[in-house]
């Protein structure tokens, strides 16, 4: 390994990450983990090696700012590495949704997932890939790994999203607002209305302190803003890769420093009465993977939502 900047905190000099997948997502989270200094060593394993080659070498001039070198790889590459960030898979198109990609990705995973589980086997795999709950199901069941160790972005992304929303209604931070998505990456996820607050307050008091309507239409707009957000970046320039890639990052920092974060990431685990599916609900993570801490308090209503958002990933895990 060429050596690295002497600035590099000590804990982080032997920390290698794996991006598998050259496309946009791939790249642009290969590019925020760089400037992230989380690690020492990315490697960037594409089909195509020499796209893989051309943004490493591009990715390389932006090291020059940063702390880590890049380079292309081969699964066997994946060896050591603290974790793997899967984002390889055909991208969702216009009018398309994430499970309707479903077959063409799951014939990737079989192919890919057992590689990098041989060449890593007590890597954490972090799964970027639509439909990402079914394919965090498959990756779960193509890895042999514990379920801990094999987490899907999930509703991280809607979260973030959904707090985005909120925040321009109430005319706060994002970082203020304390509401999550859960369920399904997808059509059938919910927000959890039941828990959802500012500094400390539910919306309701909030709106009423601050002396502004609350109206319900106005919630639900920024909920089906939130579920239909990739559909209208998608419509208009094709894919989404800068929030994911954020997120993955944001993901990816509490599995590297141990830090215990909270987030809404999509494991394998039993929802709603509903056995052996992959979905989100908030999640400790650390360095030993994503563990559900402490069960999320739901409402009837929020129960049956999620229940009928398990079944639906269910069927999909079923047909394939």
């Amino acid at each position: 390994m060429s050596q690295l900047v002497a600035s590099t905190p000590g804990h982080l000099k032997g920390i290698k990450i794996v991006v598998v997948g050259a496309g946009s997502v791939g790249v642009t989270t290969a590019y925020a983990l760089l400037l992230s200094g989380l690690a020492a060593e990315i490697v960037l394993i594409d089909i195509d090696k020499q796209r893989a080659e051309g943004e490493v070498m591009d990715l390389n001039h932006a090291a020059h700012f940063a702390q880590a070198r890049v380079v292309a790889g081969e699964y066997e590459d994946c060896a050591g590495a603290a974790a793997v960030i899967i984002t390889a898979g055909v991208n969702q198109k216009p009018g398309q949704t994430r499970l309707d990609l479903v077959k063409t990705n799951y014939a990737l995973f079989a192919d890919v997932v057992p590689r990098i589980a041989k060449s890593a086997p007590d890597t954490i795999l972090i799964v970027a890939t639509n439909p990402v709950d079914v394919l965090t199901h498959a990756a779960y069941k193509l890895s042999g790994f514990p379920v801990e160790r094999v987490i899907g972005s999930g509703t991280a992304m809607d979260t973030t999203r959904f707090r985005h929303e909120l925040s321009k209604e109430f005319g706060v931070n994002p970082r203020n607002v304390h509401a999550v998505i859960i369920g399904e990456h997808g059509d059938s996820q919910l927000p959890v209305w039941s828990l959802a607050s500012i500094v400390g307050m539910r919306l309701k008091d909030f709106a009423a302190q601050k002396g502004i309507e609350y109206r319900q239409d106005a919630m639900d707009a920024c909920a089906r803003r939130t579920k239909e957000a990739a559909y209208e970046i998608i419509r208009r320039k094709g894919k989404t890769n800068y929030g994911v890639a954020s997120v993955l990052v944001s993901i990816l920092e509490p599995i590297i420093t141990d830090g215990d974060a909270l987030m809404t990431v999509s494991r394998v685990g039993n929802y709603g009465g509903v056995e052996d599916v992959a979905l989100s609900m908030p999640c400790k993570l650390n360095r030993t993977g994503a563990h559900i801490d402490v069960p999320l308090l739901l409402d009837t209503s929020e129960q049956e939502a999620l229940r009928k958002s398990a079944l639906s990933i269910k069927e999909v895990i079923d047909s394939v």
